[in-house]
């Protein structure tokens, strides 16, 4: 027998050894990319629930008490400016750019929105304030950004925005911008009229 044979099985079994922990790690990282992909919708849940994002979205369930309850504060004065941003086929406006408010005091503004291609189109609006802290004393009644909103080839719709500007606001903070930014929705482009009877309301 040849001594290479002998050299040839120890370097076989040397290799298979070193190759073991790493077929092991290539193994593990297989097994964390599934657990990553199955588990990216509860992260993403969590990932808005830390960052406030659903919290942005979500309805004040408290805020028409709040409205009905709370003093108005004629002595000041809040400048509201809107704003709006797109992702996606749409046309988006506040039908006004400003408004003056009184902290306490019950306001309404409307958003416009095109779906400007020819087949159904669902998004989602998300709302951001400037300054940051203004969020919190921005309380809505009504808003388009509760729930996403699903609109017809070619259809416009007007949006009330419903709110009221607590009178705890800083005094440091004379004007607020409230912008949207309305994106699309994965998945719900080419949903058929029948598949969500409340498209066909509000229709212009």
């Amino acid at each position: 027998m040849s001594t290479d044979e002998p050299n040839k099985e120890d370097r076989d079994s040397r290799l298979k050894r070193r190759n073991l922990p790493m077929l092991g790690k290539l193994a593990a990282f297989a097994v964390m990319m599934f657990g990553f992909g199955w588990g990216m919708i509860p992260l993403y849940n969590a990932i808005c629930e830390v960052t406030g994002i659903n919290v942005l979205t979500q309805r004040d369930a408290s805020a028409e008490a709040f409205a009905k309850s709370t003093q108005v504060d004629s002595s000041r004065t809040v400048v509201i400016e809107f704003d709006s941003n797109i992702h996606g086929p749409w046309r988006f406006k506040p039908t006004r750019r400003s408004m003056d408010v009184h902290p306490g005091e019950l306001a309404t503004v409307e958003y416009e929105l095109v779906n400007t291609v020819s087949h159904p189109m669902a998004g989602q609006a998300i709302p951001s304030y400037a300054p940051q802290i203004a969020g919190t004393y921005f309380r809505k009644l009504e808003c388009f950004c509760f729930q996403q909103q699903t609109l017809q080839g070619n259809e416009t719709r007007r949006f009330p925005v419903v709110f009221v500007i607590d009178p705890n606001l800083p005094a440091e903070v004379t004007t607020i911008t409230l912008s949207y930014t309305f994106f699309d929705v994965a998945g719900q482009v080419g949903k058929s009229p029948a598949a969500d009877p409340s498209a066909a309301r509000g229709r212009t």
